[in-house]
């Protein structure tokens, strides 16, 4: 399943390539992107386990880029 969703506050392209870094370690993640520019972020991963993907690409985010949310 692949996704795209919105990103509010993201301030700095070095914080984008450091969380699409982070998010592909991430178990279960096939593939992602952040884009800088766009301000959005695609992230696939199986279906039955989206949700759980989710959580912890949220707070990976969180850690990299504090100020930075995902609409969800």
């Amino acid at each position: 399943m692949k996704k795209k969703f919105k990103l509010a506050d993201l301030d700095c392209a070095n914080c984008a390539q450091k969380m699409e870094d982070a998010i592909k370690k991430i178990e279960g993640v096939e593939n992602a992107s952040v884009s800088f520019m766009m301000q959005k972020l695609t992230v696939e991963a199986a279906e039955d386990r989206f949700d759980e993907v989710m959580k912890q690409v949220v707070e990976v985010c969180r850690k990299v880029e504090p100020d930075c949310r995902i609409q969800m």
